[in-house]
């Protein structure tokens, strides 16, 4: 387990006191997941929704049919902060 390459492209700076503290506990969650790949899952249908009954209840599937599109200025419109016909947020790098 790679943990400075993890915290890298996490755009995190690490120390060699996290890196220690850090590898097996990242070797152990790695590990315990793995598990997964154990069970047989041939005969287990895909499923759609959640566990839940309100999940159950929910309808997730609906057909792909295109919809005009909101426009420009109907979209800006109850932005906060817009420059040049974009939608301004906060510098996130």
């Amino acid at each position: 387990m790679d943990v400075r390459k993890i915290a890298k492209l996490a755009h995190l700076e690490i120390t060699e006191e996290e890196v220690a503290l850090y590898t097996p506990q990242m070797a152990n969650i790695v590990e315990y997941v793995e598990q997964l790949n154990e069970l047989d899952t041939e005969s287990i249908e895909p499923m759609l929704g959640g566990l839940t009954a309100e999940g159950e209840a929910t309808a997730t599937i609906r057909a792909d049919v295109p919809h005009e599109s909101l426009g420009q200025k109907n979209a800006l419109d109850q932005a906060p902060a817009k420059v040049g016909g974009h939608f301004q947020v906060p510098k996130v790098l």
